[in-house]
């Protein structure tokens, strides 16, 4: 299944996707403007939903674009749940 990312916050580059036990999460960040501070780009991290964990950065980020960082997430889903 395909991961449905939403937008968070309006005034935050921020999208989230929950599907089969795991939450993603991708954020924006840059070293000026409002938002995350830190390297320019799409950062996207996971976790399980259940089990206080933290969260994990998916190798690569910060991406490019959303769309890396999508994809990023949906092969790191398919790795996670082809046990």
């Amino acid at each position: 299944m395909a991961l449905q990312f939403h937008h968070v916050l309006e005034n935050l580059d921020l999208w989230s996707a929950t599907s089969e036990g795991f939450s993603f999460v991708i954020s924006y960040g840059d070293h000026a403007g409002p938002g995350f501070s830190g390297r320019a780009g799409y950062l996207a991290s996971w976790r399980p939903v259940y089990g206080g964990r933290g969260a994990i950065k998916i190798i690569g980020s910060p991406f490019s674009t959303f769309d890396e960082a999508e994809a990023a997430c949906g092969a790191m889903l398919k790795h996670l749940t082809s046990n």
